[in-house]
């Protein structure tokens, strides 16, 4: 593809003493690509960008592609420059190098962050310093990044998988440079949306909003619970209603739905069990709820991220049988990281993932070795099912592994939580590079150059990403799995070790058999989705959400639905202005709660 060069106009000097003078003739810029501002702006916009896709992670489980975001801000920051200080534009390339290492550094909260890392703290009390921690992240990421380099001709240049996200940024950064004006309309719609969002957050924190009861009641105990008593409210919050606007409305019903299910069906009746314990009349009871539902929400969304993940069979097959490699067709394709580096970088990051496995979390060296070998076969699948269908099955990878080393190394939960982190953290590093190296070749980049700001970016988002953490969650074994914290991911994560610990007679009482039917109505569904054709498919409830609105507060689905709802309606009544301006508004929402969530953490750190 082309590249965008402007054309400087240049005096030219006489041909000869006393001859005519040349006219000025327009001259390309020379083309940029890893500048030191390029690399930088991407560093230190994506580990900011980490911090929104942690809050978020803690919050509902899930994370957020920042490429875009990332692109438009730097698009915009070096707009301001030129204008103001007269600085060099900054060119196509040169974002795409900074987007590259801004999704890297986002992506951080897969590397444990958000999932089992908490979950082993929460079963055995292990915790890492800020400098271990972040380097446990930085070589997670590490690994999947290897796999990539290695990967990426065979799945973008011979098997030409699509990579969506790749595509879409690819396209976004054409239509910039294209059309600058429209661009930066964007850039302040998205710092609008997130100032917007950060005074609420402010004022939230300062004046004590409360959250607003939905009326109603339902029978529970041998007497009534309010709506309010189980969590359904609207909150003072802009950050689950930006959420809702981008996973869209089927997957905001499906909350809902899980949400009147869990909460205002299946939780009563627990009550009436005498399973969970009520709290006061005028409170809400979401804690003590939480505590027991989450089992039935967790084997719901394992069981159906594990059955779709098998739908995906003839792309796992693919990937084991032709993986990738460096070898691949001729097609004229250069910039590729040289063999050598290739082959001494992925010994580097394997040996390191064993070395940092063993004295951080004492697995047996053999224990390290399989699951570092698995890490490298899986990172391939998922790279496949992301690259054909846009969905990284991070969930899926970690949940296989852990299965694995619940078999191989039975009640030890280091082995089975942090061997399926280098599992799933590797995998959705490796899904995320190949997405940025789709669109750097989509743009004509140079693919050794996006490897080093991947890790680059990588890097950054470990240092920033794991000291978010540790501010924001000192205390994981009574910070998470609350109304604040409900770590839906985490959740997840301890429940599987939790099982392979101390078997299914640990459970609370009723779990069981909740889990059961869960897990039944999970896989029931995920295959109903998979086999129905496609009118019929939207009718039935996303099993994932289901499950996620039994883990987390009602009035976190309610906002969700309600976010999907408006998403719905701009979609049908402005199609055109929602296309431009809908997703810009939504992550605007959630980047600016999420850093300030975190400012007002680190104020109350340091100023108790």
């Amino acid at each position: 593809m082309a590249r965008n060069l402007e054309a400087e106009q240049v005096d030219q000097a006489p041909i000869a003493a006393g001859g005519p003078d040349l006219a000025a003739v327009p001259a390309p810029s020379p083309v940029k690509e890893l500048t030191a501002r390029a690399l930088i702006a991407g560093m230190v916009i994506g580990g900011l960008l980490s911090l929104c896709n942690i809050y978020s992670g803690l919050k509902i489980g899930w994370g957020f592609n920042m490429s875009i975001t990332a692109a438009l801000l730097a698009f915009g920051v070096f707009r301001l420059s030129r204008a103001l200080f007269r600085t060099s534009e900054f060119q196509i390339l040169e974002n795409n190098i900074n987007q590259t290492a801004a999704s890297s550094a986002a992506a951080i909260s897969s590397a444990g962050l958000v999932a089992p890392i908490p979950a082993l703290t929460m079963l055995t009390g292990h915790t890492l310093s800020w400098p271990l921690l972040a380097l446990w992240c930085f070589s997670v990421c590490l690994v999947g990044i290897t796999v990539a380099i290695g990967i990426r001709r065979q799945m973008i240049l011979v098997d030409k998988l699509p990579f969506p996200g790749g595509i879409a940024s690819a396209k976004t950064l054409e239509e910039m440079y294209a059309k600058g004006s429209e661009a930066l309309v964007r850039v302040k719609t998205l710092v609008g949306a997130g100032i917007v969002a950060a005074v609420l957050k402010i004022a939230e924190a300062i004046f004590r909003l409360p959250k607003l009861p939905i009326p109603g009641a339902v029978a529970a105990g041998g007497g009534k619970a309010s709506l309010y008593n189980l969590g359904f409210a609207l909150e003072p919050s802009l950050l689950m209603i930006g959420v809702g606007g981008i996973i869209g409305f089927r997957a905001g019903a499906s909350l809902l739905f899980g949400a009147i299910v869990g909460w205002l069906v299946i939780a009563p009746r627990a009550i009436d069990a005498g399973w969970v314990q009520t709290g006061p009349a005028d409170g809400m009871w979401t804690s003590s709820v939480l505590q027991w539902l989450l089992w039935p929400g967790v084997a719901m969304m394992v069981t159906s991220s594990l059955t779709s993940f098998a739908f995906s069979w003839r792309s796992i097959w693919n990937g084991i049988r032709g993986g990738g490699g460096l070898k691949g067709a001729d097609d004229g394709d250069t910039g590729e990281v040289p063999r050598r580096y290739f082959l001494g970088g992925l010994a580097v990051a394997l040996v390191a993932s064993m070395v940092l496995q063993a004295t951080l979390f004492d697995i047996g060296w053999i224990v390290a070795a399989v699951g570092v070998l698995m890490t490298f076969g899986l990172a391939v699948v998922a790279g496949r099912v992301s690259g054909e269908t846009g969905i990284t099955p991070v969930g899926p990878m970690g949940k296989v592994t852990q299965l694995l080393f619940g078999a191989i190394a039975p009640g030890n939960p280091a082995a089975n939580l942090m061997s399926a982190n280098v599992t799933g953290g590797a995998a959705s590093q490796c899904a995320d590079l190949l997405h940025d190296l789709k669109a750097g070749h989509l743009l004509g980049a140079t693919a050794r150059l996006q490897a080093i700001a991947q890790v680059g970016g990588a890097l950054a988002g470990a240092l920033i990403g794991a000291a978010a953490y540790l501010v924001l969650i000192p205390d994981p074994k009574n910070q998470l799995l609350t109304a604040e914290w409900p770590a839906p991911a985490a959740a997840a994560w301890k429940a599987v070790a939790e099982v392979f610990m101390k078997g299914f007679e640990a459970m609370p009482a009723g779990a069981v058999a909740a889990m059961a039917i869960a897990g039944g109505l999970g896989a029931a569904m995920a295959i109903l989705e998979k086999v129905l054709p496609g009118r019929a498919r939207v009718w039935v409830p996303s099993p994932s959400s289901v499950g996620l609105a039994l883990v987390v507060p009602a009035y976190y689905s309610v906002s969700m639905f309600i976010g999907g709802a408006i998403a719905l309606a701009l979609g049908r009544f402005v199609p055109s202005w929602s296309a431009r301006f809908l997703v810009v508004i939504a992550s605007g929402l959630i980047a600016g709660e999420s850093l300030t969530g975190v400012g007002i953490a680190l104020q109350k750190m340091l100023f108790p």
